[in-house]
């Protein structure tokens, strides 16, 4: 296996690894991990690191997420490059997706309440000249995230009962 694709892998299993653990891991020196990260980093391949969170286990915070579907209409001097970049500029906007299918782009939004989504997607997304259509859709439970499973522990405990 390609030595940057291995340590791509590995960073994506778990970020907060040594750089002497990757090293033993792929059997190359800290040195070349090093200048193998620094290249991943320098031409955009690792664009950042980040932790996966469970939401539902910060006390004393309220945290909502929403998937909104985006419809838009061009015309000649609009890109959906454009359209994108203005999306992006806001902070409550943690993914933005050109999709295929029924609608244009997927969008990842979080803030602190129903309400905070809501009207966010209402007064600041739909008002844009471009945006025909919105579709939001809250997030109730979270089972998997970039690649990590949230496993409360909380197995059902009750035995199946067959007619």
């Amino acid at each position: 296996m390609d030595e940057r694709r291995e340590l791509i892998d590995l960073l994506l299993a778990d970020a907060r690894q040594s750089t002497e653990d990757l090293a033993r891991q792929t059997g190359l020196s800290a040195g070349a991990v090093e200048e193998h990260l620094a290249d991943l980093e320098a031409s955009g391949v690792v664009r950042g690191y980040q932790a996966v969170v469970d939401w539902s286990n910060v006390e004393g915070e309220e945290h909502v997420q929403a998937e909104v579907e985006l419809n838009v209409e061009l015309d000649r001097e609009t890109r959906y490059d454009d359209i994108a970049h203005r999306i992006t500029g806001f902070p409550q906007v943690t993914s933005l997706k050109l999709i295929s299918g029924d609608y244009d782009f997927a969008i990842d939004v979080e803030g602190k309440s129903y309400q905070n989504v809501a009207t966010f997607v209402s007064e600041e997304i739909a008002p844009i000249p471009e945006v025909t259509q919105t579709v939001t859709h809250f997030v109730m439970e979270t089972y998997k995230d970039r690649g990590v499973e949230f496993d409360d522990g909380d197995d059902d405990d009750r035995l199946s009962v067959s007619p």
